[in-house]
């Protein structure tokens, strides 16, 4: 089949084979093929780094830029049902024929240069948004900062959201190494926003290195909760009487913090008004991130992967009010720190239901069972239970099966099983 003739899905079949390895961070082989592209975004460019709570950072602040009338591209990543969601315009997917039109662009570039999945699509999302010109391009880094696809691009304004442990093979083993990694992100005499109340000294000292202009929480900027309302401090900005932002979870003014202090770091350029924060924080959606789909038993999808967001999860779960029993339909990759997930919501689990993933990568059920049994959990209350699944949907038709009306069931862990469930879901 010639490059012409292939569909998205063959397109993106062909690329998962173009690098030996899944994962291969640097920035020479991009900066490369980005210089025979031409690449150069002629908009603001604002880049979201962290270990949680990037995806929320992005989807809330594309709500309040496009409640302001700017014209704005996202890029982000993993997808959980279409690659297409990677890719977004004006708040809708970008078609079929547009990235396929743009992955042509990019394997006449690279000529014999080996890319990575990530790296040949950030680099085709990226000139997608050099052609369509949005005022303002959100980018997500994938994985860490400093050798990220993402930060080939200088970013006008950037944001880290939380620092803790995760793909620890890549980035280090401590928060310091990876707050280090994380704030490469930052520019010289840019705005850097960093949302975690207590950053790594690593990378504030980064920071103050190259000469960004470092906006911390708790100390440029901040938040409080408001009885069922909230307000923001920045700089110069003070916003009150606002409405939790639509997206559940405790964690998530935090998040919305951020991006208000990102917001006003860049005022001058980017002006927003007071109602178009009111009006995007409450129509932003975001689909796994502590959603509750309608209906009883209770059913929440969250893709809580790491101990730092287990924790947020656990925080969530009991801010939700008494439930009889909890199900937890669980599947994760073999690579995370899966004792410290079960450890975090062990003790809010009465049935553990562990499901196989479609990837290589992933743990098997049977040994995230084995995990739970040295954990205790099949032994912390009477008829407690795990039991192994091939698919999350199968899990999660066994957990309603058992539920009754006043259960609750958390659908859990990697994106590939909040995803299947989604998938099963579409219309």
């Amino acid at each position: 089949m010639n490059a012409a003739a292939r569909t998205l899905e063959a397109w993106l079949a062909r690329i998962e084979q173009l690098h030996p390895k899944t994962i291969e961070l640097g920035l020479e082989r991009l900066r490369d093929v980005a210089g025979r592209l031409g690449l150069s975004l002629p908009c603001i460019v604002i880049t979201i780094g962290g270990t949680n709570g990037k995806g929320s950072t992005c989807a809330m602040l594309e709500a309040i830029l496009r409640a302001a009338g700017y014209r704005v591209g996202l890029y982000t990543s993993p997808h959980l049902v279409r690659f297409n969601e990677r890719v977004r315009l004006d708040g809708v997917p970008v078609d079929d024929d547009a990235l396929v039109a743009q992955f042509e662009a990019v394997e006449a570039a690279r000529g014999t240069v080996p890319l990575t999945y990530f790296e040949f699509t950030t680099l085709a999302a990226l000139r997608l948004f050099q052609q369509r010109a949005p005022e303002v391009a959100i980018l997500e880094v994938g994985l860490g900062g400093r050798l990220d696809a993402v930060n080939l691009v200088d970013a006008d304004c950037a944001i880290v959201t939380s620092i803790d442990i995760d793909h620890a093979e890549y980035l280090g083993e401590t928060r310091e190494r990876i707050g280090w990694e994380k704030a490469h992100i930052f520019r010289a005499g840019r705005p850097a926003i960093c949302s975690d109340p207590a950053p790594p000294a690593a990378l504030v000292e980064h920071a103050r290195a190259i000469g960004a202009d470092l906006w911390l929480h708790g100390r440029d900027f901040g938040h409080r909760d408001d009885r069922g309302q909230w307000s923001y401090r920045g700089r110069s900005w003070r916003r009150g009487g606002m409405a939790w932002p639509a997206l559940r979870g405790a964690n998530q003014l935090q998040n919305a913090a951020g991006v208000l202090a990102a917001l006003e770091a860049l005022r001058h350029r980017l002006p927003v008004a007071q109602q178009a924060v009111r009006d995007g924080l409450a129509a932003v959606t975001l689909p796994g991130r502590f959603q509750v789909l309608p209906g009883r038993p209770v059913v929440i999808l969250d893709v809580a992967h790491n101990p730092h967001a287990a924790a947020h999860l656990a925080m969530n779960l009991d801010g939700m009010g008494a439930f009889r029993r909890t199900f937890a339909v669980f599947g994760v990759m073999r690579d995370k720190d899966v004792d410290g997930v079960i450890a975090a919501l062990k003790p809010r689990i009465d049935h553990w239901l562990v499901t196989d993933l479609p990837t290589p990568r992933a743990a098997s059920a049977a040994w995230i069972a084995g995990r739970l049994e040295a954990a205790g959990a099949a032994a912390d209350g009477e008829g407690a239970r795990i039991e192994c699944h091939r698919s999350p949907r199968e899990a999660l038709a066994a957990a309603r099966v058992r539920a009754r009306a006043d259960d609750r069931i958390i659908v859990f862990g990697s994106f590939y099983t909040v995803a299947d469930i989604l998938a099963a879901r579409a219309p």
